[in-house]
């Protein structure tokens, strides 16, 4: 795991505004609803490797006693700079988690389990969630589709770039599809930092291993997302609604669940 390409991708600032541009808009608003369906007001949680603060700003705003657990320090102090409301924000690594066991009644893991590259690392990762989370309490775990790099070229491919005719950008495909690695060419330094990119069966299986019991597996921007001008339809009251209705219909289907760039499984202890 190459730790100081991840580390100084976040600790760059990557994040920053992601989620408000291109198809970070749809992710957001997902992820929200998604979050909103099993996290509720008075809850604690834990956000760990929760970047900038996006989703702890939101939860507590909410209600809920948050606590942001980022590897990346600047990040962390970006999170407290922008608070709108208080929460706790410490720098933690996701393998060592300063808080008691028992201590929350969801834990997001939105990050370390696709930048975490080596499998032993991932059920570290999953350990430390076990063990502060309370008797049948909750972990939101998001992963990234080992798909998603393909077809996000395939789906404007001609139309707004080539990269399916660059060597190097195939190379980088024939590595995630084969295994699953993401190792980003120097050509690329905007892409995300090293990663490893799961199939939702393989993401599955791994928190099974490390004693979750899953309960759903759903996709979080899903069939929609190569829809061309789709963030001017999702601006549009009408289509947003239609869009949202078909990722709803579809969000969990095990046949399309790869299909969607990210996916969230919903696990307890």
């Amino acid at each position: 795991m190459n730790n100081k390409e991840i580390y100084d991708f976040y600790e760059n600032g990557a994040e920053i505004g992601r989620l408000e541009r291109g198809l970070g808009v749809i992710e957001a608003a997902r992820t929200k609803e998604l979050l909103a369906r099993y996290i509720k007001p008075g809850m604690t949680v834990f956000d760990v490797g929760g970047g900038i603060g996006y989703y702890s700003d939101w939860l507590a705003s909410m209600g809920c006693t948050v606590s942001l657990y980022e590897l990346a320090p600047s990040a962390v102090r970006y999170a407290i700079d922008h608070q709108t409301v208080p929460y706790h924000a410490e720098p933690a690594d996701a393998r060592s988690l300063p808080a008691e066991e028992e201590s929350c009644d969801a834990l997001l893991l939105m990050g370390p389990l696709y930048h975490l590259t080596g499998k032993q690392d991932r059920l570290k990762a999953l350990g430390e969630a076990r063990r502060v989370l309370r008797h049948g309490g909750l972990l939101i775990a998001t992963g990234i589709s080992k798909f998603s790099s393909a077809t996000w070229a395939l789906s404007t491919y001609r139309t707004a770039n080539d990269f399916i005719d660059d060597e190097t950008y195939m190379d980088m495909l024939r590595g995630e599809l084969t295994t699953g690695e993401h190792h980003r060419p120097e050509k690329y330094p905007h892409f995300i930092a090293e990663a490893y990119f799961h199939t939702p069966e393989g993401f599955s299986d791994e928190l099974k291993e490390a004693g979750f019991a899953i309960g759903d597996m759903l996709a979080i921007e899903g069939i929609i997302w190569p829809t061309p001008d789709l963030n001017a339809k999702w601006e549009d009251i009408s289509s947003h609604e239609r869009l949202l209705e078909l990722l709803r219909l579809t969000e969990s289907e095990p046949s399309v669940l790869g299909y969607s760039p990210h996916f969230m499984a919903i696990a307890s202890k």
